[in-house]
């Protein structure tokens, strides 16, 4: 296990390209591997669980051409893939395990999914069984991975409504849909990112929707066929947080970063983070492959208004950024009234139990914080350096890395190499921007490394 040290930064200045979005990419790759005909896909996520999706694509017979951060997928349309050999590895992504058992569940053939040991904890239950309200056969002990998945069934489209908030769980039931007899509906109270619409589109799906009072339904027909279509992933906005957080905290700081992800169902961080006072300037806006995309500028907060009431963070916004909590939970150590979230028990089935995760490393800063069941509340605090625990979670060592910049002392993050989960280079590109009192050490099992 490798242990990152870092201490207290002065400013953060400078200009950053995010990875490609880490949800798209997953998209991109499994969408055109049922395509037919070639996909060219430049800035895919270097994400280690992105390249897991395409290892799981490979697996089902797709040729994959990897050149840096531009992939080419040869695809063969939607019945075209082929048994794996061996069970399909998602490894740490829940992402890839729950949108590709929806591929899965019309194949003819059988297959098996597999994880490493913090998705066998995640809970699958909420595809499993929608998969087989529609015919699909699977098993799965306790509804936990490993995952049997039966070919050969047939599928009936049929309409669905969400009991949780998850664009994985909509994702997973359209692409089953796609395999299905008829029109699949899938209704959401709440809504998710709609990643998938986009992207079905512009692989060039018919897919409905339609607003009421009761939320949104999506639909789409059995008889769809996807054609290939060169796209470019826009910069990842889930990634961008840590370092609008980081320069809307610091004096004196100004990042910017192009190219970044503005999508409506995933742009509510930056609400969140002007309304307690972040100066974000969105410029250049445009549209890339179905995709709204903008160049993002964060300065420093010059003054912060006393908190009230609206310093609590709850209701239907969490699910659009359920992803960004970490760092809004560092957020609120620095700003006058502190910030509470609720709403987010979905945090606690995450890489981590997040909410636990979340308040056990803010109180080693020195952090005052309380729990709750579905959230916490924290208080303006003055951090120390102290040693986290990442919990192999990508997003707490993340999180906490922009922690240390606001602490006084030396803070040790250990297992800070899940960063890669989702952000390879996260560290070195922190090390970039951050005007430090001390340069930033990573100690691995081969020493010392400094910046």
């Amino acid at each position: 296990m490798n242990i990152m040290k870092l201490r207290s930064a002065k400013s953060v200045r400078g200009i950053v390209n995010m990875p490609g979005d880490k949800s798209i990419s997953h998209r991109a790759a499994m969408f055109a591997a049922i395509a037919d005909g070639e996909t060219r896909i430049d800035n895919f996520s270097r994400a280690v669980d992105c390249h897991t999706t395409l290892d799981a694509v490979e697996s089902l017979g797709i040729c994959v051409q990897r050149n840096g951060t531009t992939i080419t997928i040869n695809g063969k349309g939607k019945t075209g893939l082929t048994a794996p050999f061996d069970a399909i590895d998602c490894g740490n992504s829940g992402t890839t395990i729950r949108l590709i058992s929806g591929i899965l569940a019309g194949q003819t053939f059988d297959s098996v999914l597999t994880g490493d040991e913090s998705l066998a904890k995640r809970p699958m239950k909420r595809i499993i069984e929608p998969l087989r309200m529609i015919g699909a056969k699977i098993e799965a002990e306790n509804d936990r991975v490993p995952i049997d998945i039966y070919g050969g069934r047939r599928l009936a489209g049929r309409g669905h409504k969400m009991l949780i908030a998850s664009a994985q769980v909509k994702s997973c039931i359209l692409l089953a849909g796609l395999y299905a007899d008829g029109k699949t509906t899938v209704v959401e109270p709440v809504v998710t990112r709609d990643h998938t619409e986009r992207m079905l589109r512009w692989f060039g799906v018919d897919v409905d929707e339609e607003f009421s009072e009761t939320g949104k339904s999506i639909s789409v027909d059995g008889s769809s066929v996807l054609t290939a279509n060169d796209l470019s992933i826009p910069a990842d906005i889930s990634s961008a947080a840590f370092f609008l957080v980081a320069a809307a905290c610091l004096p004196d700081s100004e990042i910017t970063m192009p190219n970044v992800g503005l999508n409506p169902s995933r742009n509510a961080i930056i609400d969140v983070l002007r309304r307690f006072g972040a100066d974000i300037a969105v410029q250049n806006e445009r549209v890339v492959c179905n995709e709204p995309v903008c160049d993002l500028v964060v300065r420093s907060i010059e003054e912060r208004e006393s908190g009230d009431d609206s310093n609590i963070v709850r209701g239907d916004v969490i699910a659009n950024i359920i992803d960004e909590i970490p760092i809004l939970a560092v957020l609120g150590t620095q700003i006058e009234g502190g910030l509470a979230i609720r709403d987010a028990d979905e945090l606690r089935v995450k890489e981590s139990n997040r909410i636990a995760s979340i308040v056990e490393n803010l109180r080693r800063m020195g952090a005052a914080v309380e729990e709750f069941p579905d959230g916490f509340r924290v208080e303006r605090s003055h951090l120390k350096g102290a040693s986290i625990d990442s919990f192999g979670d990508h997003r707490i060592a993340m999180a906490f890395a922009v922690a240390a910049l606001f602490a006084d002392g030396e803070t040790e993050i250990s297992g800070a190499e899940c960063a890669d989960i989702s952000f390879p280079g996260f560290f070195e590109t922190l090390a970039s921007v951050v005007k430090s009192v001390a340069p930033a050490r990573f100690l691995g099992r081969e020493g010392c490394k400094r910046f």
